[in-house]
């Protein structure tokens, strides 16, 4: 990863935050979960398709965290397929 691509994710990093209001949380979640994702896959010199899974996954993961602290909902596994979703 060039230093380039680094600066441009905690650029990015650091606008999620300016536009973070109770109505784009999970927005906002995605945005910070990508870049960490970014910074990961930067910090270990990942080829191009780590990158991609990483910062995917880090959207992802950010997106349902933002969703878990706006709902106050935490989603458990069954074990069987099925979750129950209770308060955190």
């Amino acid at each position: 990863m060039t230093r380039n691509t680094i600066i441009g994710a905690l650029a990015g990093l650091a606008l999620a935050g300016c536009i973070d209001t109770s109505d784009n949380r999970e927005l906002t979640g995605a945005a910070i979960g990508a870049g960490v994702g970014l910074i990961g896959a930067a910090a270990f010199d990942a080829n191009a398709g780590w990158t991609v899974l990483s910062t995917l996954a880090g959207a992802a993961a950010g997106t349902l965290i933002a969703r878990n602290t706006r709902t106050n909902q935490c989603a458990y596994s069954n074990g069987d397929g099925t979750y129950r979703t209770v308060p955190c």
